[in-house]
């Protein structure tokens, strides 16, 4: 991943009328980096990851650390922390692979070799209490449209270096890259579920040349500025890269003394320098990330979270902006307000949007009354719903049949309410060395007004090889059909809505029916006039049949009905019928 470094320029003064923008002239002790040797097939790493982040923490603001993913611990699945300069920073220090093993780590390069977690806060506390020949420090400005960093970095020295030449190097860091990692619950501050982690201080790149860039000269009172123009790749890693997110990176500037072997070391400070997103344009807003919530729906209608950041010298006062979507009108909306300069401001877009995945773009028309033009496209998917209608009750039990294939071993499955709670689940089932398929089924109870999701996983990626999931309501009628084809997960969403109420269930005088109680057949006459639609509805008041007429009377088979009570309503006048048996 080579980075192209511009505008490079080196300007040395003495003291003076304030040369340095950024940089302390004062005496101070050293500044601590932490280059930890880690990876997400690690057991011990998080064990590592607990030890560094409390030394950051304590020593806030003069502690970092750099998480560096290689070797034999260092998988290239998703998501691949490796980078190509890893293992170029890691070999020095090889008798980590072969003695020591991971998790291992050099405390500003201080040690000959890399040292064990043991030994971490000891170098620590001895490297924080020593005076330091020069401050680093200095500036990032991100252009988050063309992903340009401009790097100003300052090294002032409050007294000789040992060598005449030194080395810079910078480097950009990434936090909060989710995925596995080997026993990941033993860190709960970054243990995210599941084996799931929060990988923090993860290095992504180096600006400058691996082992840093030559600064000179190195003598008390010297000011050295050099200043880089670097592209934020969109992704790291190969195969399976991270996407690199602008708003978790930040960079990382130090200062070594000289080569010993291949690497530069020790380091003689090190700093977090500052930054702030610019285009270098006055009127510049910036669609940094527009997002649905996640959760289960059973409605079309959607709020679009757009988080708009001013990337311009000037405020913004009011936006223009039109969406739109395939086979969707344009929707406009005008917002006022105030965003201030490198701010950040969530404006919502709430609107029906179709069943299926569509391109939704953002465009912004106009900005402080003035035409403008901007657009960023979000992908979305909006899920299909399957319907259970039941009245006069606000609840019933439904029935989850899962016919399981012959390595169930592979398949489990939940069933969740819109708040994600989990009301139902089981699975992994048994290996079946003897016959291809075993049915299990399960009740839940389901309420009218909420929306519900089933999800069915297979671990082995192939899905349920001639099975098959089905939900059922009280009467044995399939609500949700899952004989569906799959890899390694599917779902299903399910709403329950109310049907006829007890009021629209009231037997109606102008319609009689006979016999009533019935067994096989009923007739239904209108007293006056002619009828066009009966719908049939049972108990629960779901809709079980509909027949078209163009008559004032008719005779229904009831004979398959199961015995009960239902209402059979004629262009929106009902009468109650009662099946014997």
């Amino acid at each position: 991943m080579k980075k192209i470094a511009s505008l490079f320029f080196a300007l040395t003064f003495f003291i003076g009328a304030n040369a340095q923008q950024y940089v302390s002239t004062e005496v101070e002790n050293r500044n601590l980096l932490i280059e930890e040797f880690t990876g997400r097939d690690c057991p011990n790493c998080p064990a590592g990851h607990i030890i560094s982040s409390d030394i950051i923490h304590t020593n806030e603001g003069h502690a970092w650390s750099i998480g560096i993913h290689t070797g034999y611990f260092a998988p290239t699945t998703y998501p691949n922390l490796n980078t190509d300069i890893s293992a170029v920073l890691v070999d020095p220090y090889d008798d980590v692979n072969g003695g020591l093993g991971y998790p291992a780590a050099v405390l500003n390069r201080s040690t000959e070799q890399a040292v064990g977690r043991g030994q971490w806060r000891d170098i620590a506390a001895e490297v924080l209490q020593q005076t330091a020949e020069c401050n680093v420090a200095g500036h990032v400005v991100i252009n988050p449209i063309t992903r340009v960093a401009t790097i100003t970095t300052e090294v002032y020295y409050t007294a000789n270096s040992n060598e005449d030449t030194n080395y810079l190097t910078i480097v950009m860091v990434q936090d909060s890259i989710i995925g596995q990692q080997a026993y990941a619950n033993t860190n709960p501050e970054q243990y995210m579920g599941d084996d799931m982690y929060c990988h923090l201080h993860v290095l992504r790149d180096v600006v400058t040349e691996d082992w840093g860039d030559e600064i000179a000269p190195t003598t008390a009172g010297s000011l050295v500025t050099k200043t880089y123009e670097y592209t934020i790749p969109e992704i790291i890693g190969n195969p399976n890269g991270v996407e690199v997110d602008m708003d978790n990176i930040y960079f990382i500037a130090f200062v070594t003394e000289k080569y010993q072997g291949i690497a530069t070391r020790p380091i003689l400070n090190v700093n977090k320098l500052s930054q702030n997103y610019s285009s270098g344009e006055a009127i510049s807003p910036y669609m940094a990330d527009i997002v649905v919530d996640e959760g289960i729906f059973c409605k079309n209608e959607r709020t679009f979270k757009n988080y708009v950041r001013n990337i311009g010298s000037d405020e913004i006062t009011s936006m223009k902006f039109e969406v739109s979507y395939e086979s969707g009108e344009t929707i406009e909306q005008e917002w006022n307000g105030n965003i201030a300069s490198d701010q950040i401001e969530r404006i919502d877009f709430t609107f029906d949007i179709p069943v299926g995945e569509n391109d939704f773009t953002f465009d912004i028309v106009e900005v402080n009354g003035e035409a403008f033009d901007y657009s960023k496209t979000v992908t979305y998917k909006c899920d299909e719903w399957n319907t259970l209608t039941l009245a006069c009750v606000e609840e019933t039990e439904v029935t989850i049949e899962i016919l399981q294939d012959k390595y169930g071993n592979h398949t489990s499955w939940e069933f969740l309410s819109s708040d994600n709670t989990v009301l139902a689940s089981d699975g992994p089932y048994m290996y079946l060395p003897n016959t291809d398929s075993e049915l299990h089924t399960y009740t839940v109870t389901v309420r009218v007004g909420e929306c519900y999701k089933f999800v069915i996983y297979d671990s082995y990626g192939n899905g349920l090889d001639g099975g098959y999931y089905r939900i059922l309501d009280d009467m044995g009628n399939v609500v949700v059909d899952g004989s569906v084809e799959f890899t390694d997960m599917t779902y299903s969403v399910l709403s329950v809505e109310p049907g006829v109420s007890l009021d629209e269930t009231m037997t109606s005088s102008s319609l009689n029916v006979y016999p009533n109680p019935a067994n096989d057949f009923v007739k239904l006459s209108k007293v006056n006039g002619q009828f066009s639609m009966v719908k049939i509805y049972n108990m629960m008041g779901m809709l079980i049949d509909e027949i078209q007429v163009n008559s004032d009377e008719i005779e229904i088979n009831i004979s398959d009905y199961n015995p009960g009570i239902y209402f059979l309503n004629v262009d929106g006048e009902s009468v109650k019928v009662i099946k014997n048996s």
